[in-house]
């Protein structure tokens, strides 16, 4: 594996590989990896004849008050893991690198409407962070091919959104969440959580659940069911910040005609604010 810290050799590089007929496929992290980066990981090695992951935390999408300084960074461990996967390159650039002119004289890229609902209205500014990195690293590393995690479910769509906006001609592919055995979806924040936490936590994928077979037993009062699942997980000890039940597609609250339904869950256990989605076909 061929690790990469500056951008001109990340260029060469994939030009190169592209010379020789080789697509590439993309996984763009924040690093801290766990199995759900690696079934990406896995996924664009399916997809693709070389792989190139991205380590990066990337200040501008934290706000006040979170936790960038706290963020767990595990970069040698990260390296091992990535070379036993097959990746060909890892790309980790500095801060420096990324936003050479500084954070507040960045030339922002800006997803409107669905950034600014969800998460986007607890963490204002959050996705212009993730939308202009990511067209960064787009623009860095030229990929046929990105691979997002769907526990990050808004983020998928705001993606997706912008790549269609912007005409990368970028495929960007959704893979399904990777889920521990009690169902708690991976997360670098789990490391936040106590034992007693963690089991806690699995209670999220358990009512999910609960709610969507309400929905898939007929049940419409799609706000009803979101605050019967909200209740559910405040009366095991969680603090909700949202719980709805959306058009998928859109993100808009879910109404009698749509037939694509996700529910979206947001919820601090402790300070550690946990976040996870299931996906309804009707």
């Amino acid at each position: 594996m061929q690790v990469v810290d500056n951008i001109a050799a990340l260029r060469a590089l994939t030009r190169e590989w592209k010379r020789d007929g080789n697509t590439v496929g993309f996984v763009p992290t924040m690093g801290n990896l766990h199995q759900g980066h690696l079934k990406l990981v896995k996924r664009a090695k399916a997809h693709n004849s070389k792989v190139v992951v991205s380590i990066f935390v990337n200040p501008l999408q934290f706000g006040q008050n979170e936790d960038l300084d706290a963020y767990p960074r595990t970069i040698e461990e990260d390296k091992q893991k990535l070379i036993e996967a097959g990746v060909d390159a890892v790309f980790m650039p500095s801060v420096r690198d990324m936003y050479p002119r500084g954070l507040d004289h960045q030339t922002f890229v800006e997803v409107p409407d669905i950034s600014n609902i969800l998460c986007g209205a607890s963490r204002p500014g959050h996705f212009r962070g993730v939308a202009t990195v990511v067209s960064k690293l787009f623009n860095m590393v030229h990929p046929d091919d990105a691979f997002f995690g769907e526990k990050d479910f808004q983020q998928l769509q705001v993606i997706r959104l912008m790549a269609q906006d912007l005409s990368t001609g970028i495929v960007i592919h959704g893979v399904e969440t990777e889920r521990d055995a009690t169902g708690l979806a991976l997360s670098s924040r789990n490391g936040y959580l106590s034992a007693e936490q963690k089991h806690t936590a699995a209670s999220i994928y358990k009512q999910m659940h609960i709610a969507k077979a309400r929905i898939l037993d007929g049940e419409r009062d799609f706000i009803t069911v979101a605050n019967d699942l909200a209740d559910a997980l405040e009366n095991v000890g969680f603090k909700k910040d949202y719980v709805h039940v959306v058009n998928a597609h859109t993100l808009k609250p879910a109404t009698q005609e749509d037939t694509h339904l996700v529910i979206l869950v947001a919820a601090f256990l402790g300070t550690t604010r946990l976040i996870d989605n299931l996906q309804i076909n009707l």
